[in-house]
């Protein structure tokens, strides 16, 4: 399976007064990681709008905040997909620092028509490059 990975630094912007990255932040890691993975698919978010009139948005995600992330710190977000449906791709997350996972999160992502605002299915193109990544 295709194991995205993207940087990530943790600026102080990231963090509380201790240096601990906030848990919200944890979120915007998460999201960028699923951007440019689509955007290595060459599905950048203009062009799912521009072509398609669809978006991907978050249906539901499980977060486990292991071990903190602190100022400073050079981690990576490892990002792969473990399930495709109809309207729906499933994705698991991890933060790592070195060796060390410091976070972990599944997400569901939906296919929404953004003219309707509803559920579509993947269209052919996106769900093939899709699972080419995936069975890669």
């Amino acid at each position: 399976m295709m194991v995205e990975k993207f940087p990530v630094r943790i600026y102080f912007e990231d963090t509380d007064a201790g240096g601990v990255v906030y848990h919200a932040r944890y979120l915007h890691f998460f999201e960028r990681a699923r951007t440019e993975y689509l955007r290595h698919l060459d599905f950048s978010q203009q062009r799912l709008i521009d072509e398609f009139d669809l978006a991907f948005v978050v249906k539901k995600m499980d977060i486990d905040f292991i071990f903190p992330a602190r100022l400073d710190d050079a981690l990576e977000v490892e990002t792969e997909i473990t399930e495709i449906r109809g309207a729906s791709i499933f994705f698991n997350q991890r933060l790592v620092r070195d060796e060390t996972v410091l976070c972990t999160a599944t997400v569901i992502i939906a296919c929404v028509n953004l003219s309707k605002m509803k559920p579509v299915p993947l269209p052919s193109t996106i769900k093939d490059a899709l699972l080419n990544a995936h069975s890669a």
